[in-house]
């Protein structure tokens, strides 16, 4: 059946503001595309609506994520929100939440198209050590087409202090020792993510060509997870330490 993109995209916004997200109706039929596009919209929309699209996520560059999802390709969401290192949120604030250990770059200049991992080094403003919150709203390792259509489980993003990206500072080789309520549950290194976490940045900057847009200078992005997602529930305190850039926490609240 071919799809008719402006009825999935009103169908889409009306499950969203239903809080149903994933509208069974589309489950086994969106193509990546199809998913992209209606993601894209639906961002447009919440824009328009008065939210700021601040930057993007890239999912899925980490083998040991790619196994948790059983989906072997990054993937792209858009960043709507960011907190800092230490914020608190509710208890029942989030749907099934979640974490991912990342780098968050900052970029200086703006990137379009095919790019070379020495551009975008060259296009990087700052560093941020960070979490990205994940929502599990439905069931995204079934359904990963829905799941991406629906901003790809992105909810928040938590940034540490931000520093600059020296000359010298090898990324694929930095260490993130990552704890969960005091005790150390996972450690990796920037090379699990697609080599090193720049690649992401190139990847994206194509990816998004394909859709007309371009990665704007100011807009942060996500490259990518050390280790494997992690559940958060009430109470529970995440912290994450990497080598030679600096620590993130993010808390939820007990009641």
């Amino acid at each position: 059946m071919t799809m008719n993109l402006t009825t999935a995209i009103e169908d889409f916004w009306i499950a969203r503001t239903l809080g149903e997200f994933f509208p069974q109706a589309y489950f086994d039929r969106l193509t990546l595309d199809d998913a992209y596009r209606i993601q894209l919209a639906l961002i447009d929309r919440r824009v328009a609506a008065g939210e700021r699209h601040i930057g993007w996520k890239v999912g899925l560059t980490a083998k040991v994520v790619q196994e948790q999802c059983g989906f072997h390709e990054p993937v792209v969401g858009c960043i709507l929100e960011t907190q800092p290192t230490g914020h608190v949120f509710g208890a029942t604030e989030l749907i099934h939440p979640g974490f991912e250990t990342e780098l968050c770059v900052r970029l200086g200049r703006g990137l379009e198209g095919e790019v070379t991992l020495e551009q975008v080094r060259a296009a990087v403003d700052v560093i941020h050590p960070s979490f990205e919150i994940i929502e599990t709203r439905g069931d995204p390792v079934k359904q990963i087409p829905v799941a991406l259509a629906d901003n790809a489980q992105q909810r928040s993003v938590v940034v540490g202090a931000p520093v600059p990206l020296a000359p010298a500072m090898a990324l694929d080789l930095v260490t993130a020792r990552v704890q969960l309520n005091g005790q150390e549950v996972a450690t990796g290194l920037g090379s699990a993510v697609l080599d090193h976490p720049l690649n992401s940045i190139t990847w994206l900057a194509g990816k998004l060509g394909q859709y007309g847009r371009r990665l704007r200078p100011g807009d942060i992005i996500m490259t990518g997870s050390f280790v494997r997602q992690f559940p958060l529930g009430p109470g529970d305190v995440a912290v994450a330490e990497f080598s030679g850039i600096g620590r993130v926490e993010v808390r939820i609240a007990k009641v």
